[in-house]
């Protein structure tokens, strides 16, 4: 499979994905107990998105001079609508974190410790699942047209809407770990395990840490096949999923009051899901430019935003 990456390139990728963890684990702090206000989640969210841009600068430069500025062109464009895809699937895991904390009723500042671990699991995970994707679709082609189906597939499920009201406690990883696990009937301030008596006990907000951490596998399962439509370099499938993962604390804590406005992101991402599902069935037919894809990606979310705002302001006005 052809790649742009090289060990010199993942060193300088995976560099600095360490320093940008530190700066979000030093930098986004506030106050115990106290909700992050709005304007901080939106000041840190510009912040990460700009990295990533100046992280598509850098990527072109450097394969401007290394490999012409006809790869460049087209890798950088490849990075880009694999970013905005993985972006905009991070927003509806957003909706399930909201929904398990809620659920849970954690606090803000336990929030933040839950979502940084989940942070770095999520790191882990993706890059191990994407090298396997990687090697998949290197030994077998014919796996994207599963990948495509699945697409497809899941494309139908976001298009017929979401359950209001799911109740966490029909999750079945929620009842094998309450099944096989001494849990503490409440939590313990940040601890996620306590020992009670000589014997050690799980705290619920290890459980809801278990959950995040199980989301994301999910989501994985939608997002990484939905890249590999996009492009097949795991050069590029990697840092567009890495990019869009650094800084979703603070998108979630911007999303947090925007999510219930969001009425019609599952709609859009069904479209987007759909649109790139039949793409990858069609690749022997024919072979969509990636500007047609990073085009109508952004335009579905473009269109999706403005008929959210106005379906809001129309309920308000009832």
């Amino acid at each position: 499979m052809e790649s742009i990456g090289n060990p010199g390139l993942y060193l300088a990728f995976f560099a600095m994905v360490a320093v940008m963890l530190i700066v979000d684990f030093i930098g986004f702090k506030h106050k115990e107990d106290q909700p992050v206000k709005i304007r901080s989640a939106a000041y840190w969210s510009f912040a990460w998105v700009s990295v990533s841009i100046l992280f598509a600068g850098g990527l072109w430069l450097y394969l401007q001079q290394t490999a012409g500025i006809a790869l460049a062109n087209q890798k950088t464009m490849e990075y880009f609508a694999g970013y905005l895809l993985e972006k905009s699937l991070a927003i509806d895991n957003v909706f399930v974190w909201l929904m398990i904390f809620a659920a849970f009723a954690i606090p803000p500042a336990l929030q933040r410790k839950v979502l940084l671990y989940g942070v770095l699991g999520a790191i882990v995970l993706r890059t191990i699942f994407i090298f396997i994707g990687a090697w998949f679709v290197q030994e077998f082609s014919w796996i994207l047209y599963i990948f495509g189906a699945f697409l497809v597939y899941t494309g139908i499920k976001f298009l017929k809407g979401h359950e209001d009201n799911p109740n966490i406690e029909e999750i079945s990883l929620l009842k094998w770990l309450r099944k096989h696990m001494r849990i503490t009937p409440h939590l313990d301030g940040h601890n996620f395990f306590v020992r009670q008596n000589g014997v050690l006990w799980a705290t619920p907000l290890f459980l809801v840490l278990i959950l995040v951490e199980g989301s994301d596998i999910i989501f994985a399962v939608d997002s990484i096949p939905a890249i590999f439509a996009v492009t097949t370099d795991p050069f590029i499938v990697l840092t567009a999923n890495l990019m869009a993962i650094l800084g979703l604390r603070a998108m979630f804590f911007l999303m947090a009051g925007a999510a219930a406005k969001m009425h019609y992101l599952p709609y859009g991402l069904g479209i987007i899901l759909l649109f790139i599902g039949f793409k990858m069935l069609m690749l022997d037919l024919f072979h969509m430019p990636i500007w047609i894809s990073l085009s109508f990606i952004v335009i579905v979310l473009t269109i999706t935003a403005w008929l959210s705002i106005r379906y809001n302001k129309q309920q308000q006005q009832l």
